[in-house]
């Protein structure tokens, strides 16, 4: 396990930590509202070369991200609003899991069963209002 506490001055840099020292293309993000997630994911995405384009996809449940020449980047899932694990199968998860990209999922609880064997689960914590804790665990 790796632990990582950072401020948001220091996002960018520690984006790259954890793109470089993981892996499984496949990270899942857990915390509670507001502990930065989304934030985080958009720090990869541009980190992988995606610029400025990473949003929640909290009403579209995925966002799929290019790089900035059109290459696929990845995919982003907020499987906040989910009712139940069928939705989730009903959009091909399967397909996305396969696909040789990165995949950011946030509530991955919502999931539990769904989710592949390996992957990399990433804890977020809110320490004060500009500090987190993260956790960065493999599961295999």
């Amino acid at each position: 396990m790796q632990k990582i506490i950072y401020t948001i001055k220091e996002l960018d840099k520690v984006s790259k930590e954890i793109l470089g020292n993981v892996s499984s293309r496949i990270l899942c993000f857990y915390g509670e509202m507001g502990a930065g997630k989304t934030t985080l994911i958009k720090a990869m995405v541009r980190s992988l070369g995606g610029g400025d384009q990473a949003n929640s996809p909290t009403f579209g449940i995925v966002n799929e991200y290019q790089s900035q020449k059109g290459e696929l980047l990845g995919y982003h899932f907020d499987f906040y609003r989910l009712e139940n694990e069928g939705e989730a199968l009903d959009l091909g998860l399967e397909d996305y899991f396969s696909q040789d990209s990165w995949v950011f999922i946030e509530w991955p609880e919502k999931i539990g069963a769904q989710l592949p064997q390996s992957y990399t689960s990433i804890s977020l914590e809110i320490l004060d209002p500009v500090t987190r804790k993260i956790e960065i665990t493999q599961a295999d």
